[in-house]
């Protein structure tokens, strides 16, 4: 099979292609072949920043992936050859608070990725794909689409009528715009492009604040809600945009915490003083992603996407991600 290897750090020009043999299942799990992968923010700083994640030797890439069950190995009950599966982020967290154990088993990361042509999955580090989505949109769901989910719903506890904070119109943001909108929570969302502000207002939001003709936005929002605040951020900016998420939301709000993207440092008396609950999220366990794809299918919510990428030019959706000018996901396709 071929497949995508990071080396050192190379980067993204550093990514081997190489060939490898198709491995065997074993006890308790499915070979897949990919149809497709999806790629995250995670993905990049990990293949920019290898040896600082701990990745000294070579690791396939990328946590997200969809295709077809090949093969099943010994005591497989779950799946059978020829059904469609979409890998979980974490090949063992099925269900309740994270752990440790949870943690090493992430795609991408400690263990091998989806960036190949196969891949040895779990028989609990996978789901069937809902009915209505393709591969390419099912490679989407792992990391952004359960993470938005976690973030708004499970974590978030957003309910009908609350106001939610969204910035950008990355993965994450993006879904969870389209989750809160047939949950009928109100969203403000913010961009520096007024054309991804139209795409966002034609996926149902509310309020749009263009945060290069304000840069305080936080005062806009304020504004939006009366000088009240929103019920809760999705934060995906990081210590950069998190002094202002925390002037936006309300007294005893939340802040689901996803997001590095941008650097800087905060003093925390604000959240002190505001009771804010600042909440970390990291991405989630094998259920919750059960129930948000009951959800999906409830409400025919199919996922955005920006560019399909062929996975024999894999590098230049990393390329795509770095100019952050994407709406919604970028897809690999095989």
């Amino acid at each position: 099979m071929k497949a995508y290897i990071i080396q050192g750090d190379g980067g993204i020009d550093g990514l081997g292609f190489v060939e490898r043999e198709i491995p065997k299942p074993g006890p308790g799990q499915i070979l897949v072949r990919l149809k497709a992968n999806s790629v995250n923010y995670r993905d990049l700083m990990t293949i920019k920043n290898a040896a600082a994640r701990g990745i000294t030797g070579s690791r396939i890439p990328d946590s997200d992936g969809a295709g077809v069950v090949e093969e099943i190995g010994a005591g497989v009950t779950e799946f059978k050859s020829g059904d469609r599966v979409v890998g979980t982020f974490f090949q063992d967290w099925p269900s309740g608070p994270i752990h440790n154990r949870a943690m090493a088993s992430a795609l991408g990361g400690p263990i091998d990725g989806l960036l190949a042509e196969y891949a040895l999955l779990n028989e609990r580090g996978a789901l069937p794909i809902p009915d209505h989505l393709s591969y390419e949109e099912a490679a989407t769901l792992p990391c952004a689409g359960l993470t938005a989910w976690n973030c708004l719903i499970e974590a978030g506890q957003a309910r009908a009528g609350d106001t939610v904070l969204l910035l950008g119109t990355g993965g994450v943001s993006v879904f969870a715009q389209q989750m809160a909108r047939v949950c009928g929570i109100r969203t403000i969302l913010t961009s520096s492009s007024e054309d991804k502000l139209a795409r966002a207002r034609d996926l149902g939001a509310n309020d749009l604040v263009n945060y290069s003709r304000y840069p305080d936005w936080e005062e806009k929002v304020m504004e939006l809600t009366g000088g009240r605040g929103v019920d809760l951020v999705v934060e995906v900016g990081g210590a950069g945009t998190l002094g202002k998420s925390v002037a936006a939301v309300r007294v005893g709000g939340r802040i689901s915490l996803v997001g590095v993207l941008t650097g800087g440092q905060m003093d925390p008396t604000s959240i002190m003083r505001k009771s804010v609950c600042l909440q970390g999220i990291y991405v989630g366990p094998r259920d919750m992603f059960a129930r948000m794809n009951a959800a999906l299918k409830h409400n025919n919510i199919h996922p955005v996407i920006d560019t399909v990428v062929d996975f024999k030019n894999a590098k230049d959706a990393y390329r795509l991600m770095e100019s952050a000018t994407h709406f919604g996901k970028i897809v690999i396709g095989f």
